[in-house]
């Protein structure tokens, strides 16, 4: 199978919320108001839960308890919101993932890493958007999901990494395409923001050329992420050249202070966005 035949054969067998979708509508209509989105999260129980979980998670620290879901619009942002909220949507899209395949916790782990840090760049270079960057970091890597689905004796063979050999050599070697390259076409395929699936395509520094300063972070997120939770494989600035950082203007401690703000976080997002969060910590 190619990239675009995993895609189509995921966008049948895994299904977004459909809170996601309607949500999406909404916030394209200018005419939408917070309570409109408010209802639409509000009819969906979990989700409604997610959003509150999420709003007075560590995340962001509001200095008093947010207790419903317009309230959480008002202070987040409607765009936010559904950043968010397509987290979630697309994190428990693949609860039913191959757990016998690949080791989900590791994957998770690695998943929810890159979105802390992919956010702590995003917000401490005062970009706009650092919600978008935490769901492109949580979704980077979601085609290995896919391919262990679809195609599992595959997906074992990709995810034999070492020192010699990364997921990236591998993935390349036995599918002849990334799983990145899968996660960015489903992404497409469900209709989700253009700039979110730009970026996620980009993930591996040596295969693409970062552009802009989300594409840069996006590609340091992902090094730092999977150093960090394959520590028994490769070390803590392993892959990471001095380009890297230094084109986002910061310097090899800002990078460290980045993982230690991670290693502070991981507990806390691991369990509002992993479906299986119960078993890692």
């Amino acid at each position: 199978m190619n990239v675009q035949d995993y895609a189509l054969n995921a966008g049948d067998a895994f299904v977004l919320p459909e809170a996601v979708m309607k949500i999406k509508q909404l916030i394209d209509d200018d005419a939408t108001s917070v309570d409109d989105i408010a209802d639409v999260i509000n009819y969906d129980p979990a989700i409604m839960l997610q959003v509150l979980k999420i709003s007075n998670s560590a995340l962001y620290n509001f200095s008093s308890t947010i207790t419903t879901v317009a309230k959480s619009i008002q202070v987040i942002g409607t765009r936010s919101i559904y950043d968010l909220v397509l987290a979630y949507g697309v994190a428990n899209a693949f609860k039913s993932g191959a757990t016998d395949v690949i080791d989900l916790d590791k994957f998770w782990e690695q998943s929810v890493s890159c979105a802390l840090l992919c956010k702590y760049f995003a917000e401490e270079l005062g970009l706009k958007e650092p919600e978008k960057m935490f769901v492109c970091g949580l979704l980077h890597n979601i085609g290995e999901l896919i391919v262990a689905q679809l195609n599992p004796e595959v997906a074992k063979k990709c995810a034999s990494i070492s020192s010699e050999s990364s997921p990236l050599i591998l993935q390349k070697k036995h599918l002849g395409f990334t799983y990145v390259d899968v996660s960015s076409e489903l992404l497409k395929l469900w209709g989700i923001p253009e700039d979110i699936s730009q970026i996620v395509s980009v993930t591996h520094v040596s295969e693409h050329s970062a552009k802009s300063k989300e594409e840069k972070i996006m590609q340091l997120a992902y090094l730092l992420a999977l150093n960090n939770v394959h520590s028994e494989q490769y070390p803590k600035h392993a892959n990471i050249t001095e380009e890297m950082y230094q084109c986002l203007d910061i310097g090899l401690p800002h990078v460290d202070n980045a993982l230690d703000f991670h290693n502070l976080q991981l507990i806390g997002a691991f369990a509002v966005f992993s479906p299986f969060s119960s078993s890692l910590f």
